[in-house]
């Protein structure tokens, strides 16, 4: 089953989809001008390091040369495996043409917005 959340604000336009694959996730996150693949993600959950009880995740990162995406889909996939004792890859190209530093804070809202009501509803 497939959850999707999205997102509008000015030029600034976010989607982030979630692609259930048996007990795991699959995110996708586009908008903007030109959607594209600019970084994935892949998070595994473990115990917290700081504290066993709780759970962290693991994270690793590959970015396409001249992508800025990294840190998006790092935060995200470790996020959501963390919460919800998962594998999650997340799968992240948003471009923006010209792009303001005001855009830019607009958006890493939304996504930590998107990414919250995607979690309340998985």
């Amino acid at each position: 089953m497939n959850k999707v959340v999205e997102s509008v604000a000015g030029r600034v336009a976010i989607k982030m989809e979630a692609v259930s694959m048996g007990a795991d996730y699959c995110l996708v996150i586009t908008g903007g001008d030109r959607p594209h693949l600019g970084a994935v993600a892949l998070s595994t959950p473990r115990p917290s390091l700081a504290d066993p009880q709780k759970t962290s995740a693991s994270t690793s990162v590959l970015t396409l040369v001249g992508h800025k995406e990294d840190d998006v889909a790092k935060k995200i996939a470790h996020q959501f495996a963390a919460k919800l004792g998962r594998h999650v890859v997340v799968a992240c190209g948003v471009h923006l043409d010209g792009i303001t530093k005001n855009e830019l804070a607009v958006m890493e809202q939304m996504l930590e917005e998107l990414a919250e009501q995607l979690l309340q509803n998985l």
